[in-house]
């Protein structure tokens, strides 16, 4: 049976992105004309930018995906790049070669849920080897809500989840379709989610 949920978030991005391109592509139109740069103007494609960047990663996290696909590494690397651009967040990608899309939607969703943590920003750590996958960060003032950890760390989803958690509902599932298995632990300021 297909993955319904997956291929829900595959259309929405689909259908999103290419309205995002025409905007980026009418702003470039209009720089070509002669048309000053304003402060207008840097705001809107400042936002076309930031918006494509997140439309990216939303689709290889919640995107549908097969056994056999593969996201090429420069992919994740520009998109990771391009997210972070202006935030507080950043990633680092310890991942060699070509991933499987389904590790790499797995490893996204925890990279989300470990954002949920860190509301001062930070680093977030993301690295592959051999067979595992390691999703970790580090900060003095990190924030792990038990009500979202505590059911994570037994591989369920939450009792109650907000549409800004949906992730936290959607690894348990989405490690068991890439046959994963989590698994979470943490201290007074790290925490680290492997599978």
């Amino acid at each position: 049976m297909p993955n319904i949920n997956a291929l829900i978030g595959s259309r929405i991005c689909h259908d999103l992105i290419n309205p995002l391109g025409a905007i980026s592509n009418g702003l470039e139109l209009l720089e070509m004309a002669g048309v000053s740069q304003s402060p207008e103007l840097s705001l809107v494609s400042d936002s076309v930018v930031n918006a494509t960047a997140k439309l990216k990663m939303l689709r290889l996290a919640f995107g549908a995906a097969s056994p056999d696909q593969i996201v090429s590494r420069q992919e994740v690397l520009n998109t990771l790049e391009a997210v972070a651009r202006g935030g507080r967040l950043s990633y680092t990608w310890n991942v060699a070669g070509d991933p499987s899309r389904l590790d790499v939607r797995t490893a996204l969703l925890a990279v989300m849920c470990i954002e949920t943590a860190l509301p001062l920003g930070g680093d977030i750590v993301i690295s592959s080897s051999g067979n595992g996958w390691v999703i970790q960060a580090q900060h003095d003032r990190l924030n792990l809500d038990p009500d979202l950890w505590v059911p994570l760390s037994k591989n369920t989803v939450p009792a109650s989840l907000s549409p800004s958690q949906v992730h936290f509902g959607l690894l348990p599932e989405m490690a068991k379709e890439a046959s994963r298995t989590l698994s979470l632990s943490h201290g007074v300021d790290w925490v680290k989610v492997a599978f």
